[in-house]
């Protein structure tokens, strides 16, 4: 067990076993991160989250309530929070690392370079230096609206049921029946398909560079950028579940006039900007059209 700052140690379950060398360093909370919660003697407020140390594990969706757990803990006084996992290595270092970065607003560079200066042994697994890094792209906060939350939440879903069967409900955005914000219609029939809160962004590819392994002999090496992009990548809306579970991949058609939209592929498909987009549920753009609602002063809704 070692002081990272004041009131905030890292360690290893084998820190637990020694109740009296936890009331020497004056420990009042305990969070663990691990996949079973330890007996511990002695009574301490006590927090647990179950996380196993492989690439499957989501960490990012639980750094909020951690860093939460450590911070409201300090507001105690005396205290002092241990967080630790089994060998105090990986899964304590990644939340060791998110609570410096927000609470001493450093970046993922820098937090987990003075951590590793405290405590040289830690090495935390390229997955959950992954999920650091969108952490901090996220601003140290998990906003489950970003595009980069639910792209991430949409590969993690995938991991975890290959068979794509049996998804949680919450996958899958409300089908939009209202013209609460902009929304996107099929172009023929005009049904509602998905809104502007459901489009995912994605950092814009090499241009035709991207596609020089296919050898077109018109296409040349350019940088790319979003205005190449011919489709909206979007996150699945309700009207897609029964084309989506238990198949990998294959056409959007518009659930009222079964005109193809797009496709998708849920181990992503490329854009035409180049940028690979994992999963991927593509509808081109020339198949919609945008509906904006405007706000006419002194007009009620439902009004004419």
């Amino acid at each position: 067990m070692i002081c990272v700052q004041s009131g905030v140690y890292i360690g290893g379950a084998s820190d637990l076993t020694d109740c009296q060398y936890l009331t020497d360093a004056a420990i009042t909370h305990i969070l663990t991160v691990d996949s079973e919660e330890p007996e511990v003697q002695g009574s301490f407020q006590r927090k647990f989250i179950y996380a196993l140390d492989e690439s499957s594990s989501d960490l990012l969706s639980i750094l909020d309530d951690c860093v939460q757990f450590i911070t409201e803990a300090l507001t105690t006084t005396p205290a002092a929070v241990l967080v630790h996992c089994h060998a105090g290595v990986s899964r304590s270092a990644a939340v060791v690392t998110a609570f410096m970065m927000k609470t001493h607003s450093l970046t993922l560079s820098d937090a987990y370079a003075k951590l590793q200066n405290i405590k040289p042994d830690v090495k935390i697994i390229e997955e959950f230096l992954d999920q650091l890094e969108l952490y901090e792209t996220m601003g140290c906060k998990v906003d489950e609206t970003s595009p980069v939350y639910k792209q991430y939440r949409l590969r993690k879903v995938t991991e975890k049921y290959p068979e794509l069967k049996n998804l949680p409900r919450e996958v899958f955005a409300a089908d939009p029946t209202s013209l609460g914000q902009t929304q996107s219609s099929e172009a023929i029939c005009r049904r509602s398909l998905f809104r502007s809160s459901s489009i995912l962004s994605h950092t814009s590819g090499t241009g035709p560079a991207a596609f020089a392994h296919k050898k077109f002999s018109h296409l040349t090496a350019v940088g790319g950028d979003q205005s190449q992009c011919t489709s909206h990548f979007i996150e699945p809306v309700q009207w897609m579940e029964r084309a989506l579970l238990g198949v990998m991949d294959g056409q959007l058609l518009c659930p009222k006039c079964s005109s193809k939209l797009g496709s998708f592929n849920w181990f992503g498909e490329q854009c035409s900007c180049g940028q690979w987009v994992t999963p991927a549920f593509q509808i081109h753009k020339n198949r919609v059209d945008e509906i904006k609602c405007l706000q006419i002063p002194g007009l009620r809704p439902g009004n004419s």
